[in-house]
Formats: structure tokens, sequence, C-alpha cells
């Protein structure tokens, strides 16, 4: 990855105070989707950092996994599966393969699915989404695809390293690329 896209991804970025009785400031991601630049810049970024593993598909979770899966599937040439949350309002008249996602950095315990026939035994499944803080959502994922797993791609992971190895977290960002201090 290039030094212009990282320095795009650092500048587009905001924290912001949700004021009064919040003490904690909340992560601002929209300006990484308004610019034409990182959109074209982070398919082929996240992509390059698996592309040695030859993923044949490309699972992400909901919401934001449904924006950068597709730009690293089309960067890899390969398809795409989508990770839905249980409890959404939709309906999904099909069967599924669901996994407990581990509590999150909320403390909120969730179930992410994938449509059973769009998953072959012999895919090599790379989980791609925009933030790891605990590693929860790649743990989960990891659970439902199984050996399949190759890793996961993300443009900022700030999981403690035992849980980035662990998960084979690779990432465009660390944490301390967008410290608030």
């Amino acid at each position: 990855m290039n030094d212009d896209l990282r320095d795009r991804l650092r500048g587009a970025f905001r924290w912001t105070d949700p004021g009064p009785p919040a003490d904690y400031l909340v992560s601002d991601r929209s300006g990484w989707w308004r610019d034409p630049a990182i959109l074209d810049g982070l398919g082929p970024a996240l992509a390059g950092l698996f592309r040695a593993d030859r993923p044949t598909v490309v699972v992400s979770p909901e919401v934001t996994g449904f924006l950068l899966g597709p730009l690293v599937a089309r960067a890899l040439g390969v398809g795409f599966v989508e990770a839905y949350r249980a409890g959404a309002r939709r309906a999904i008249a099909e069967p599924m393969i669901w996994a407990e996602v581990p509590a999150d950095h909320r403390g909120d315990v969730q179930h992410l699915g994938v449509r059973r026939r769009l998953l072959a035994d012999d895919d090599r499944v790379l989980v791609v989404d925009d933030w790891a803080s605990t590693g929860s959502q790649a743990r989960g994922l990891r659970e439902l695809v199984g050996n399949r797993y190759l890793g996961t791609a993300v443009i900022l992971d700030e999981c403690p390293p035992a849980v980035t190895a662990e998960l084979t977290i690779r990432s465009l960002l660390g944490g301390a690329d967008l410290d608030p201090a």
C-alpha cells in the first residue's frame, strides 16, 4: 500500500465528542467513504494484504463490510458473500450457517450468518471489515467458516497483538495511526 492512501485515510478520519454525559470519543469514518481516491485504493490495498494466500471468496459482516467486501473481492477477482446479523428486520428464506460472535467492544453478543449455498467446502475465505478492536467478529466468522478461514483484512487494527496473531488480522493502519491525543 502506498503512503498516499495511508495519509488520506488518516486525514479523512475524525474523532467526535458526543457531549455529556458521554466521556469518550466516537469514531467518524464517513470521510473514508466520501473520498473517491480512498474508495479506489481500498480494494486493491486490502486485497494485497492476502493476495499471496489465494482467497477464493470474501466474507464480510454488515454494515460497512457490505461496502468494503465487494471492493476487495473485485480486486482479487473472486466473489463476495454477506454475513448478516441475526435479528435484523429482513427475513432470509433459505438455509443459513450461523455462529455466535463473542462480546464486542460494547459487550454485546451477536450472531452472524451466511447463506449455506454460497460457501463451498474447498473455498479459501478472506474476512474483510473496516475496524478490528476486539477481534470478536473475526473470531465469530472464523468459527462460522471453519478451516476455510485464511484471515481478516481490515483498514484499522487495534486488537491486542496476541489477538491479531491468533486471528491472522492484517491491516492498513494500527490504532496509534488514529490516536485521538
